[in-house]
């Protein structure tokens, strides 16, 4: 599948993920519908796609929890951006790392809003054009906290299985279509992932990365561009990569200065 010329819509598209994944379709001539919350740095990024090659970059500032925002966004595109050929389903975050019954009422919300919600209302908007012209594929970032559950990290957990189980029913609904559904399922990224999850303390997240290499957002970016650019018959269903030093969820190796450990994960997408 040759990608340039094609509408690709990124949600999150300000930073980490999104960020490399709409550099990543720029340098393949795409035409980029890119989404977030941060105006400012979502304009660095578009910015970036032109100089990278992109055909044309369309800017969104949209908080995918806001469902008749996101509607309304997405019916009010100019005519030329309304057949979006890619949706990739980025947006999300983790908030606390707690035990479940001292966890914060808040941050389940703020979770659930975006990575289901969020996600659910995106794809309603977007997902009917692309029936109607019977062609599109739906990319879903999922996680390997989807696959297995960590300590203190349950409601996260349980909105990337959630993740899991609407892009299969996803690809269900959609078969007898020529629609692609793919969920592209990570391991720990360096991103500003754990700062998110730790509301700004840069110690405490410098410490996740500590004594292993883990993913860079380019490595997932790629991910996703080698789903997309499958043949079109070709459907991946789910992708799960993690660094070579992470087995799951719960098990990583990681070298110190007195010899190599093997442990729990303290934080991950």
């Amino acid at each position: 599948m040759k990608i340039k010329g094609k509408i690709v819509f990124i949600t999150g598209a300000s930073a980490g993920i999104g960020a490399a994944t709409a550099l990543a379709f720029a340098e393949e001539g795409a035409r980029l519908l890119l989404a977030a919350r941060r105006k400012d740095k979502l304009a660095s990024v578009a910015a970036e796609c032109l100089a990278r090659g992109a055909e044309s970059v369309h800017e969104l500032a949209l908080d995918v929890r806001n469902q008749p925002a996101v509607a309304r966004a997405i019916e009010s595109l100019p005519a030329e951006w309304k057949a979006i050929d890619v949706l990739v389903n980025n947006a999300g975050l983790s908030r606390g790392l707690e035990k479940l019954y001292t966890g914060s009422v808040e941050d389940w919300e703020e979770m659930i809003d975006t990575n289901v919600k969020g996600l659910l209302y995106v794809t309603r908007a977007v997902v009917p054009g692309m029936v109607e012209r019977d062609s599109g594929h739906v990319v879903n970032l999922g996680s390997t906290a989807g696959e297995v559950t960590y300590p203190n990290g349950a409601v996260y957990c349980a909105t990337k299985a959630a993740e899991k189980a609407i892009n299969d029913g996803l690809r269900q609904d959609l078969l007898g279509t020529s629609i692609r559904v793919t969920s592209v399922n990570p391991g720990m990224v360096e991103t500003e992932f754990s700062q998110v999850r730790f509301r700004g303390d840069q110690e405490r997240a410098a410490k996740v990365y500590q004594g292993l290499q883990p993913l860079a957002a380019t490595d997932v970016a790629d991910a996703i561009l080698w789903a997309v650019t499958r043949p079109s018959h070709v459907n991946i269903a789910h992708v799960l990569l993690t660094p070579v030093a992470q087995a799951n969820s719960l098990l990583f190796h990681r070298e110190a200065a007195q010899g190599s450990s093997v442990g729990l994960v303290g934080s991950m997408r």
